[in-house]
Formats: C-alpha cells, sequence, structure tokens
C-alpha cells in the first residue's frame, strides 16, 4: 500500500522551540518527557514529540500534531498540560510557540 503525502500532512501542527536556563536542562528533559504518554492519550492529539538538540543541551524542539485546532485548544487545558507548564516556564529563557496548518 502506498501513501501519499497529505495522507501524514493532514491537521494542526504547532512547533516550540524552548531554551532552558543554564542548570535547568535536565529538569526540562524531564518535565517534557513526562508530558508524552497523557498527551498522547488526548483524543485529538495525532502526534507529540520532543527533541533535543545534540549541540546545545539547553535547546529543545516540539512537534506536536492535533486534529483541528480546538484539539490544540483542548491540550492547552488539561491538567497535566496546566501542571507541567507551571513548572516548566521559569526554567526557560525561551519559549516560541508557532502554528502551522497544510497548504497542499
Amino acid at each position: 500500500m502506498q501513501f501519499d503525502f497529505r495522507d501524514y500532512n493532514d491537521g494542526f501542527v504547532i512547533a516550540i522551540w524552548l531554551v532552558a536556563k543554564d542548570g535547568e536542562e535536565e529538569e526540562v528533559a524531564k518535565l517534557l518527557e513526562g508530558l508524552v504518554a497523557p498527551t498522547m492519550a488526548e483524543p485529538d492529539v495525532k502526534l507529540f514529540l520532543p527533541y533535543r538538540s545534540p549541540k546545545d543541551i539547553k535547546t529543545f524542539f516540539l512537534f506536536e500534531l492535533y486534529r483541528d485546532e480546538a484539539g490544540w485548544q483542548a491540550h492547552q487545558e488539561t491538567q497535566h498540560f496546566l501542571d507541567t507548564i507551571r513548572v516548566l516556564e521559569p526554567k526557560l529563557d525561551k519559549r516560541e510557540r508557532v502554528p502551522f496548518v497544510p497548504f497542499l
């Protein structure tokens, strides 16, 4: 069976760039790791992938794919997100979120 790229390119994407404060790198990594399972269990989440730069251990990237923008909004209201972001934000120097939607 062959797939067209559109089979993979369907949904609402949030690309997130995070930079941890000095000394907070491992705690940020643990917090992101702890978000994977509960986020992937949400009904409108298609993919939640955290990455870490091999060249700068303070830099993280999240690729989040939701069925639609409402799914992303619902994610931000979950208890696991709210609990994590409350602890995570003070450990960051930078948090940039950019939404994307397919155009092809």
